[in-house]
């Protein structure tokens, strides 16, 4: 079965009023959203289910902040129900908030490359469905070189050990939507829940 993302005329149409959320990190006690200091900056990645794909960053001490929400697609202030249903566009993605000073944008990309499988198209797993695809969406122009390097750099390791070529988006960072509030920090609430996170075992050397 084909799985394709729906254009603007069919996406569902949203809602003006964003899903509220508790403000403090669930673990660490620190915003998740709100006016932050200059000195912290966002990357935006998306590669599977987002439960697991949080705590691979929050885990990170040199990472500020975590949050998950949607990106990518058309449909303002969308539900999980609607983002799953395949009808808004929207990828399911992890928010990381870093101090630069502490961790390079790079190293945030090797976990991305390394936490799961980014040839496998509309899905994760067993996880099926256009928001599960593999994306990275860059909010300057120095992340998206770094992007575009790391892409090279891992999609040839893949390919000389058996894999298929890399599926990844890279895009500009669009408006980013939060998830409804029990999805925050997801795993640290029920740290018996599904986390669906496979790399392909290769190091990403960049």
């Amino acid at each position: 079965m084909l799985i394709s993302i729906p254009n603007p005329e069919e996406a569902l149409p949203g809602r003006h009023r964003a899903i509220e959320v508790n403000e403090k990190h669930f673990v660490n006690g620190n915003p998740i959203k709100g006016k932050f200091q200059e000195n912290i900056q966002i990357a935006d990645f998306a590669m599977g289910c987002f439960w697991g794909a949080e705590r691979k960053y929050w885990e990170l001490e040199s990472v500020f902040s975590t949050a998950v929400g949607y990106m990518g697609g058309y449909t303002p202030n969308a539900t999980y129900e609607e983002v799953c249903s395949g009808l808004t566009g929207h990828a399911e993605v992890v928010r990381v908030f870093f101090d630069s000073s502490l961790v390079e944008y790079k190293e945030l990309l090797k976990v991305f490359w390394e936490s799961h499988n980014p040839t496998h198209g509309m899905r994760q797993g067993n996880d099926i469905g256009t928001q599960y695809r593999s994306a990275i969406y860059f909010h300057n122009d120095e992340q998206k070189k770094l992007a575009d390097q790391s892409l090279s750099i891992y999609n040839d390791m893949l390919q000389k050990n058996g894999h298929t070529a890399i599926t990844t988006e890279i895009t500009p960072a669009e408006d980013f939507y939060y998830a409804e509030d029990y999805h925050q920090q997801y795993l640290a609430k029920n740290p018996n829940g599904y986390c669906g996170m496979y790399g392909t075992g290769l190091t990403c050397s960049i």
